[in-house]
């Protein structure tokens, strides 16, 4: 399993709105992605306006298939609420008692 970890800082004031079509009009696109999982959205609780969403992928391929063909139509969607360009890091999932997968068995 792999996921994308990406970094947002929201607008003052705007870290609801932000969040609130993250979980609507991006999630409906990462719906009908092949190879899409699931995905958790992250507000810090120290500064309000940090987001992070995580999205979890069958493969790599899956994610950097969703990257280059709906990205830039995700960014289009969120830049109203959001201070500056989102941050996009990956990462092979090592463990998650969620979707099932122990230690190195993500792959």
């Amino acid at each position: 399993m792999f996921t994308r970890v990406v970094e947002l800082k929201a607008k003052l004031g705007k870290t609801k709105e932000l969040a609130s079509v993250i979980s609507g009009k991006v999630l409906s696109i990462l719906n009908k992605q092949q190879g899409f999982q699931d995905e958790i959205i992250l507000v810090s609780s120290s500064d309000p306006s940090q987001v992070r969403v995580l999205s979890f992928w069958n493969s790599r391929e899956d994610a950097e298939r969703y990257h280059r063909e709906q990205f830039t139509q995700i960014k289009e969607i969120i830049q109203n609420y959001c201070d500056g360009a989102p941050e996009v890091t990956t990462y092979d999932v090592n463990t998650s008692t969620v979707h099932r997968i122990n230690q190195g068995k993500a792959a």
